[in-house]
């Protein structure tokens, strides 16, 4: 059982009791969060919660979420674009909307639902029954390369070229606005905003420690910028958070950006287009690319065609 509690910020008030918990606690979806309340699992102030109810500033809220146990994550047979596979390792190409892993709401259609057929369960163990093969993962609306593990030798060696910061992490970007300098680079602390659970943001001292370097591909006008940001950390939502503190939020981010998209998006423009590793067998570097998906293209025409590049 997994018990979250926090206060309501200026943010929340005025949400639906469901609402308000879906965006704190952005793992699991809003209607599993109502199925929760309706079962007695939420409390507002102390008192038994309801869905319907009226979040206020500084309203105590607390929710317990039960524990997977005895839960079977289920094979799937989901199409998947494999670009390289051997005994160890299996790398594919992530589209947008598909969660990497299952958690509370999402138990199926995901990667690793489709990795357990794929690889007939064959898949390291370490990071337990709902995480098979997992060794690292990227938001549910960013596409591209993700490598997951087949035995637990192979996740061991690559969590740790992970932890030492040795992977070759470049992705690219669309962003609000454009650069005075055709490349920088972003040094910050990153940790979770105590207003807006949902979201990360930069601190000068509290959470973990993350460096983001971009280079400016193409401007658009002065407008619209496409970046290549290359990690040295990987922590959750880096680029997003390290992008808007910058000032050039990516377009169709919701969350970190304007709550309106202007160009019906769906989640951020954000593609995982390299990733290199050294391989847990063999010692050899190896690096893989994905080309950039066809709504990010299309985009990019666009603006091309708009501002005369």
């Amino acid at each position: 059982m997994e018990e979250i509690k926090f206060i309501a910020g200026e943010s929340d008030a005025g949400l639906r009791l469901d609402k308000c918990i879906a965006v704190n606690y952005p793992e699991v979806s809003r209607s599993y969060v109502q199925k929760l309340i309706e079962s007695g699992g939420a409390w507002l102030n102390g008192n038994t919660g309801r869905s319907k109810d009226f979040v206020k500033e500084g309203d105590e809220i607390k929710v317990l979420i039960p524990a997977p146990e005895g839960l079977e994550v289920e094979a799937e047979e989901i199409p998947l674009d494999v670009l390289y596979e051997d005994d160890d390792v299996i790398v594919v190409n992530k589209p947008k909307g598909m969660v990497v892993h299952p958690a509370a709401g999402h138990y199926t259609g995901t990667l690793v639902n489709g990795l357990l057929h794929h690889c007939k369960g064959s898949l390291s163990g370490i990071n337990g029954i709902l995480r098979p093969g997992i060794v690292h993962r990227i938001d549910k609306d960013t596409t591209g390369i993700i490598v997951a593990c087949k035995n637990d030798i192979a996740h061991r060696n690559l969590a740790e070229q992970f932890k030492e910061h040795t992977i070759t992490r470049r992705y690219e970007a669309l962003v609000y606005g454009v650069f005075k300098e055709p490349e920088g680079r972003v040094e910050s602390f990153i940790c979770r905003n105590p207003e807006e659970r949902m979201k990360m943001m930069v601190h000068t001292s509290k959470g973990k420690y993350a460096i983001t370097n971009y280079q400016v591909k193409e401007q658009f006008g002065n407008k619209y910028s496409h970046v290549i940001c290359q990690l040295e950390t990987g922590r959750t939502h880096q680029i997003r958070v390290h992008m808007t503190s910058l000032g050039h939020p990516l377009l169709g981010d919701t969350v970190y950006g304007p709550k309106k998209d202007p160009f019906s998006l769906i989640g951020q423009t954000l593609h995982a287009g390299v990733l290199g590793f050294t391989h847990p067998t063999s010692g050899e570097y190896m690096e893989f690319s994905s080309e950039l998906p066809e709504y990010f293209c299309e985009l990019t025409e666009k603006f091309r065609k708009q501002f005369g590049n």
